[in-house]
C-alpha cells in the first residue's frame, strides 16, 4: 500500500462489471498507482473479472467496507467474522493487499451512548479474529475511525491504535481519514502523530467530502505531519460525487458537494499530487 490512489466512489459505488470497467479505465487515464474498491456486499463480487481487470492494467488495488446492521460487530461478533471472512476471501481472490474502513462495524452506527466494554469487547473478538484470517491470507487490516456522527464506536487515531494494540496482531493497521479528522481530532497533527507507529492507509478527503483544496482541511498541517513520521503507505482521495439513497444517509450526504467527478478528478487530484511530491511523499 504505497502511493497515491483514488477510492472508485468517485464513479461508481456499484463494483459490478460495468462499474468496475468504467473505475479502471478512469483510474488509469489518471495515471493513480491504485485504487479503493468498495465490498458493500462482497457476496457478488465478480472474483475472476475484478482480478483479471486489475492484472490486465497493472493496477493494485485496496478494498474497504462497513459492515450492515445484521453484522454489527459491537452486537452480533460472530455475523461480523461471518461477513468479513467472506470479504477477505474476495479481498485475496482479486489479488488487492488490503481490507480495510469500518471493518469494526457500521456507518450510521450509533447507540446514543458512549461505547459499552461489553460492545467493545465484541469488538474486538470478531476483528480480532477476521485479522488473523487476513495474515492467513497473505493480507493487511486495517480500522478506519470515523466521526461522532457516524459511530459512537471510534473517532480518532489513538482510539483505533488502542483498539489494535488489544488485539496484537503485526497485520493490523491504523487508516485515518481527513475529513473524519478534521471534527475529531485536535488537530490533523495530532491525530497522525498519536497513531504514528500504525498508520499505514489515509483518505484525503476534504471539509465537506468535495474537492480536495476547496474546504477547510490544512492539507499542509496534513502532508507535513505525514512526512515528519516517515509515513510511506497508501493515500487515496475520497471525495462524494453522486451516492445511493443507502450510504447518502449513512454518511449524511444530502446534497452535492462537487459539480462533478471531473472538477474532483481535474481539480483536486492534481492538488493533491502537488502536496504529495511537495512533501516528498512521492
Amino acid at each position: 500500500m504505497r502511493g497515491l490512489g483514488v477510492h472508485a466512489c468517485m464513479w461508481t459505488m456499484t463494483w459490478d462489471t460495468s462499474g468496475a470497467e468504467i473505475a479502471v479505465s478512469e483510474a488509469m487515464r489518471h495515471g493513480v498507482d491504485f485504487i479503493e474498491i468498495p465490498l458493500l456486499d462482497p457476496e457478488r463480487l465478480d472474483v475472476a473479472h475484478t482480478r483479471q481487470l486489475l492484472e490486465r492494467n497493472s493496477l493494485r488495488a485496496v478494498c474497504s467496507l462497513g459492515l450492515p446492521e445484521r453484522c454489527w460487530a459491537s452486537r452480533h461478533p460472530d455475523a461480523a467474522l461471518d461477513f468479513l471472512s467472506v470479504a477477505l476471501d474476495r479481498t485475496s481472490g482479486i489479488g488487492a493487499e488490503a481490507l480495510s474502513g469500518v471493518t469494526y462495524g457500521g456507518i450510521g452506527e450509533r447507540s446514543g451512548h458512549p461505547p459499552t466494554e461489553a460492545e467493545l469487547d465484541n469488538v474486538v473478538t470478531a476483528v480480532e479474529a477476521a485479522a488473523r484470517l487476513a495474515k492467513s491470507l497473505g493480507l493487511q487490516f486495517g480500522i478506519e475511525p470515523v466521526n461522532r456522527y457516524e459511530t459512537h464506536l471510534l473517532n480518532t487515531g489513538k482510539q483505533a491504535k488502542d483498539l489494535i494494540e488489544r488485539c496484537g496482531l503485526d497485520n493490523m493497521f491504523v487508516h485515518l481519514d481527513t475529513y473524519h479528522m478534521n471534527i475529531e481530532e485536535k488537530g490533523a497533527a495530532n491525530g497522525i502523530l498519536d497513531c504514528r507507529d500504525y498508520l499505514k492507509y489515509i483518505h484525503l478527503s476534504e471539509s465537506d467530502r468535495g474537492t480536495p483544496g476547496a474546504g477547510t482541511c490544512d492539507w499542509d498541517e496534513i502532508f507535513g505531519a505525514l512526512a515528519a513520521i516517515g509515513f510511506s503507505g497508501g493515500m487515496a482521495m475520497e471525495s462524494f460525487v453522486n451516492l445511493p439513497p443507502e450510504i447518502s444517509s449513512g454518511l449524511s450526504v444530502w446534497r452535492p458537494v462537487a459539480e462533478s467527478h471531473h472538477e474532483v478528478m481535474d481539480q483536486g487530484l492534481p492538488f493533491l499530487r502537488n502536496k504529495a511530491r511537495q512533501y516528498r511523499l512521492v
